[in-house]
């Protein structure tokens, strides 16, 4: 049995290191992420939410450092570009939340996020958060971004109205594509609301979509990994200026 990095992947200064076995002891794992505007509280990163839910979800131990920009720890600045999330796991370390997140389903795959089939999801996911960030950081509202998000809303809408009720994204099993895009979601609803004088409604245009928001925050590993809409609407603010 082997991991497989993305072939798109670069790895910061360096070779990419090995991984040693297949088997890791669970505990001594550290997770850096983005810090709120206080400098202490976890941050608005979504990408550090996802790996925070897959952690959840496999019930793994772990730390947390939220870091400010200025109180980067010395090797992560020199061996990893000053990247976040970053996971250290004794030894190790990782950063990308794609990798990260691959890495917890290879080492511990019980339970296992991996979709047996996901219906075509991922293809659905693409360039979706991309529009979502061009969205909130409209300050004009132009039409462009607006209609490109509905497009991928409305994609996103399709795509669970073919699948029964109560769905997650791959059918009845929540998945790596569930932790991934739901914190995107979060950020797109926190945003419409505080931005977007709640516009569009997801809940009257796209009621398979909402209904599926609201099904996955009210989940354990959401509610666990979860962080004030205040933050959110404080690191969109930032991108706003």
């Amino acid at each position: 049995m082997s991991f497989s990095y993305p072939s798109d992947y670069k790895y910061p200064k360096g070779d990419i290191p090995k991984w040693e076995g297949t088997e890791l002891p669970e505990g001594g794992m550290t997770l850096y992420l983005k810090a709120a505007e206080d400098g202490q509280s976890v941050g608005d990163c979504p990408f550090a939410h996802n790996v925070r839910m897959v952690l959840e979800e496999k019930g793994l131990d772990y730390d947390l450092k939220p870091t400010s920009p200025d109180g980067k720890p010395r090797w992560l600045l020199e061996y990893y570009d000053g990247k976040m999330p970053a996971l250290r796991h004794r030894k190790e370390c990782y950063v990308e939340s794609s990798v990260i997140v691959d890495y917890l389903e290879y080492f511990f795959p019980e339970p296992s996020l991996t979709p047996k089939d996901d219906h075509g999801a991922a293809d659905v996911l693409d360039g979706f958060f991309p529009a979502v960030a061009k969205f909130l950081k409209d300050t004009e509202d132009s039409d462009e971004t607006t209609n490109n998000l509905k497009t991928k809303l409305q994609s996103f809408e399709d795509h669970l109205s073919k699948l029964p009720d109560g769905s997650f994204l791959c059918g009845q099993d929540f998945t790596l594509l569930d932790c991934r895009v739901v914190p995107q979601l979060y950020h797109l609803q926190v945003g419409i609301d505080g931005y977007k004088n709640g516009l569009p409604a997801l809940a009257k245009d796209f009621p398979k979509t909402y209904a599926y928001m609201q099904t996955c925050f009210a989940r354990p590993s959401f509610q666990a990994s979860n962080y004030p809409a205040e933050t959110v609407l404080w690191g969109w603010g930032n991108a706003r200026k």
